[in-house]
């Protein structure tokens, strides 16, 4: 049996920036808005973010999470803690199944987000915090000015992020986890012309040593990089939807309409489970956008 015999009027699945800001939203618009979080929300891994409009000095992702979760309930929102295993939609509504319960909801915004795909060692989630491990240089290539910067994955994801980080250094080593002859020529030639180191050997480990990160070759020499870049892809959090029949991109990522609905009704869907453009302030843009569609569609609530 659903939890509650009066529907919500719009479950959002995902307390990440954008679940969060939507929740507002609805909230303040006297919508009957509820928030399950799974507790993986991608923010939560940032130490400080300092390209989020209005501070100055930076803001750490739990910080920033705290903060938007007690906005959503000086609102009247509703959080709850929890994994919704399954999305069904009959008719014009939608019940979601969390955890031995079933919720309904007349409309339901997916900010589910993506996880990125690192190499599995010990301490490495550490070096996260420690800013030594970086996911995303257009959030903090800056903070990486003149470093010695590392980029490490298969040769064709990693040129990519290797030579947007060459306008914040000089110092960029391109670690091809499949080995410098997976480049072709015309790369070897953009990536050597902008100075771009790429060792021949593949990289096979990565060791970390307090703040210190090293990568490992084939034959054993070790390289010491300031920061390193993962960039070995993602998985796009979109399955919900595309069980629902959503249509997906090639990467994953859910195709929404420019007032962010998916292909089914009433589906929407916000943040990094919608754009390869990781960042919190398209997210939120994202989620404000959706918010006041689903208020604009749902019947009038007049006080």
């Amino acid at each position: 049996m659903p939890e509650r015999s009066q529907p919500w009027d719009c479950l959002i699945i995902g307390g990440g920036p954008a679940g969060l800001t939507a929740a507002i939203y609805l909230a303040r618009f006297r919508r009957r808005a509820l928030v399950i979080d799974a507790g993986s929300s991608r923010a939560a891994l940032i130490p400080r973010s300092r390209n989020y409009p209005g501070f100055r000095d930076g803001i750490s992702g739990p910080d920033l999470l705290k903060t938007l979760r007690a906005q959503v309930e000086k609102y009247g929102g509703q959080l709850r803690s929890g994994t919704v295993e399954a999305l069904e939609r009959d008719g014009a509504m939608f019940t979601a199944a969390v955890e031995g319960s079933r919720i309904q909801a007349r409309t339901v915004l997916l900010a589910t987000g993506i996880v990125d795909v690192s190499p599995s060692l010990p301490g490495l989630r550490d070096a996260i915090y420690e800013g030594a491990l970086r996911y995303c240089p257009v959030c903090d290539g800056y903070e990486a000015t003149d470093r010695k910067i590392g980029v490490v994955g298969a040769a064709a994801q990693a040129r990519g992020k290797a030579m947007f980080l060459r306008s914040f250094s000089r110092y960029v080593t391109l670690f091809a986890t499949d080995g410098a002859e997976a480049l072709d020529r015309a790369a070897r030639d953009e990536i050597k012309s902008a100075g771009i180191v790429v060792p021949e050997e593949a990289a096979v480990d990565v060791e970390r040593d307090g703040d210190k990160i090293a990568v490992v070759l084939a034959g054993g020499a070790t390289i010491d990089v300031d920061v390193l870049y993962p960039a070995l892809g993602c998985h796009v959090h979109s399955g919900l939807a595309a069980r629902l029949g959503a249509t997906c991109d090639d990467v994953g990522c859910l195709k929404v309409d420019d007032r962010q609905m998916t292909t089914i009704p009433g589906l929407y869907a916000a943040g990094d489970v919608v754009t390869d453009l990781h960042q919190i302030t398209v997210a939120t843009g994202h989620a404000a956008i959706a918010a006041t569609r689903i208020h604009h569609e749902l019947p009038a609530n007049p006080r």
